[in-house]
């Protein structure tokens, strides 16, 4: 199973911390993780095995969208920042419609992204 993970500047420590309470969930499920660059970086020094796309604006997200769009992503965790402004925001609206297309489930807060990681 592969999840796709993405975490907002203002939301990268909030990613690691939840991976790290869960980590017993994504090694025993064997999880592949793959991430946008600068998250990826962030998880992988906090021991992960993850694979690092782009950085989001530079097209990681775009990256993460076509994996979805080809049936490869199997889950998103986004954890996005509301309150502040995203140069990108095209993109993150395309992977979350695609998300939607393709019915692949989407968090994007640590909440929802609980009750998803508690599902596998």
């Amino acid at each position: 199973m592969e999840i796709a993970i993405i975490a907002h500047d203002g939301k990268k420590a909030e990613m690691v911390q939840f991976l790290n309470e869960h980590s017993d969930i994504l090694h025993q499920k064997n999880i592949n993780l793959v991430s946008t660059g600068t998250t990826g970086e962030k998880v992988a020094k906090s021991g992960f095995s993850v694979t690092a796309l782009l950085s989001g604006p530079l097209g990681g997200d775009a990256q993460i969208a076509a994996r979805v769009a080809e049936g490869k992503c199997d889950m998103v965790l986004f954890f996005r920042d509301p309150l502040d402004k995203h140069p990108h925001e095209p993109d993150i609206l395309m992977l979350m419609r695609l998300c939607d297309v393709h019915n692949v489930p989407l968090a994007t807060n640590p909440a929802t992204a609980d009750l998803l990681i508690k599902s596998i």
